[in-house]
């Protein structure tokens, strides 16, 4: 999969852009604040209903502005579409080669990208609500029908909540079946998908760190010790069942998929308390690898790679690692940092670099 060429207009503080990206390595630099993490976000949400970094899209439009516009050629399988975003403060139009797309079933997979920010890594130190985010988006990237069953999760859990707070509680039992019977399946799809990753992680993890440590995920869903749908069901439905005097106490579901976490592990010890900030870094990172390996088994092809603030994020011996890894493999890949450092340059072929400068990009050869 290979971003030929994007366009982007009004968006945040991008007035106006235009670029034709390397087959390979793309290297945006700048000053912070200059718009780079601006264009990878536009980058990404051509293929993703929702930003890496904010869900209102007011925010997306540049000050002054009604919209942005982002347009992308993306060729994938041999074929070629265009892609068209406009982001309005009312909501959001994409088109696909002029015609307009109105489910994300049909967006879905036309550009595939994996983000790495800053961001990325707090959600080690942070709650579990980062980390049930980030395993959702991560989830629907590869798996459609998540999107549908999440949704369908939380409308239910919605209503059964209106219940719980409402002193008339006919109708409680038919909702916490329901939830029970949906939520079932949102754990059979998150569960699929952290067995395949963690298989994944540990290779990732010693190729980028670079020494012998073993990085695990895992995801312990409460109350649920199996991972078939109807017994999972079963399971949830006792597990409401339990917590229905406490729900109704505080009006909310107290457990569920809503609630769950993820486990992430360094040598058997949790990576929040004994991970070095290098450990956490190469530990998230290896997760987007893994996430990589995951896209190209379900699509065939790789997706692209977008890498934020790469001078900040890991130290010299991890993106040298992390540079002869990715030159290896053919992927197309964008990497934002402060400065143009001769030694990621040197590290990489065919690289296409830019100066981003308040909001403007000056491409100065490969």
């Amino acid at each position: 999969m290979r971003l030929c060429s994007v366009a982007v207009a009004d968006f945040r503080n991008v007035s106006s852009v235009q670029i034709e990206p390397g087959e390979r390595f793309n290297l945006l630099y700048g000053l912070n604040g200059q718009g780079k993490t601006n264009l990878l976000e536009a980058i990404y949400l051509l293929g993703s209903p929702r930003s890496f970094r904010t869900s209102r899209l007011p925010e997306l439009v540049r000050h002054g502005e009604q919209r942005a516009q982002i347009r992308g050629t993306v060729a994938s399988g041999g074929i070629q579409n265009e892609l068209r975003l406009v982001v309005e403060s009312a909501g959001r139009k994409v088109e696909i080669d002029g015609k307009a797309v109105h489910k994300a079933s049909e967006l879905h997979g036309k550009l595939n990208a994996v983000v790495f920010s800053p961001d990325d890594t707090g959600m080690v130190r942070m709650g579990p609500e980062s980390r049930r985010r980030y395993l959702d988006r991560a989830v629907y990237m590869g798996d459609i029908g998540y999107l549908h069953c999440w949704h369908s999760y939380q409308r239910i859990l919605k209503q059964r909540n209106h219940l719980l707070k409402s002193p008339d509680k006919s109708g409680l039992d038919i909702w916490t079946e329901k939830l029970a019977e949906t939520g079932a399946e949102v754990i059979e799809r998150r569960l699929k998908f952290v067995t395949v990753l963690d298989d994944k992680l540990g290779r990732y993890y010693a190729t980028i760190a670079g020494i012998g440590e073993t990085a695990r995920l895992s995801y312990h869903p409460d109350g649920v010790k199996t991972a078939l749908r109807e017994h999972i069901r079963e399971e949830l439905l006792e597990l409401f069942k339990r917590q229905q005097r406490s729900d109704e106490r505080y009006g909310t579901t107290t457990a569920g998929p809503h609630r769950d976490d993820l486990t992430l592990e360094l040598d058997e010890r949790p990576l929040k308390a004994f991970g070095s900030q290098g450990q956490q870094k190469s530990f998230v990172l290896a997760l987007k690898m893994a996430e990589m390996d995951n896209l190209q088994d379900i699509f065939g092809e790789a997706p692209l790679l977008l890498l934020d603030d790469m001078s900040s994020e890991l130290d010299a011996r991890r993106n040298h690692n992390l540079m002869e890894f990715l030159s290896s493999r053919e992927i197309q890949v964008f990497i934002t940092t402060t400065e143009r450092s001769p030694a990621l340059l040197e590290a990489t072929q065919h690289c296409a670099v830019f100066h981003v400068e308040d909001g403007n990009l000056t491409f100065e050869g490969n």
